[in-house]
């Protein structure tokens, strides 16, 4: 079996790390697999509070999950990429539960006056753009810091240059899976 290196880009919502996500999948590269945090499903605040106690448990226990499935490498790839707002702290704790040997969590952000601006306009969801947005921003970002994680910074450069950054992640876990052999 291949040992499967999981790559996490985490950020705040509209940091464009959804976008650097899907061009990377676009790309179609042998080995890589993409997946989307939220494609389990996102359940509604009331059932967060009722099955998990709170919306931070419920992310705690999707994290978990969804790491626990990548590592079972289901899809035989190099490297799965997941894409989602997560705490950089609990998906360390993940890869530790979960024996993941080749992890790397990568966080993606902006200037905040950028990330506002690609955000739906207020009509559509202002609750996104406010100031709770802006506290998970700078708290990723705290995380990033304290964890000494990769920061890929999208507020000047293009998607295809942000793809480019992203891939190199991508490529340095390649080649530590392709050392590592199968297991």
């Amino acid at each position: 079996m291949i040992v499967p290196a999981i790559l996490v880009v985490t950020g705040a919502s509209g940091v464009g790390k959804t976008a650097l996500v899907h061009a990377l999948e676009a790309q179609a590269k042998p080995g890589v697999r993409c997946y989307y945090f939220d494609s389990v499903g996102v359940p509604s605040l009331s059932e967060m509070m009722a099955d998990y106690g709170s919306p931070q448990a419920w992310q705690v226990a999707t994290t978990h999950q969804w790491i626990a499935t990548l590592a079972t490498n289901r899809h035989a790839c190099r490297v799965a990429v997941l894409e989602g707002q997560v705490r950089p702290s609990v998906v360390q704790q993940a890869f530790e539960e979960h024996q993941v040997r080749l992890g790397r969590v990568v966080l993606v952000e902006c200037e905040p006056a950028t990330r506002d601006a690609r955000l739906p306009t207020p009509q559509q969801q202002s609750e996104l753009a406010a100031q709770q947005m802006a506290a998970w921003a700078a708290y990723l970002r705290g995380q990033a810091d304290a964890l000494q994680l990769p920061v890929l910074d999208t507020t000047t450069v293009t998607l295809e240059a942000g793809v480019r950054l992203l891939a190199a992640h991508v490529e340095a876990l390649e080649q530590a899976s392709a050392a590592l052999g199968p297991t």
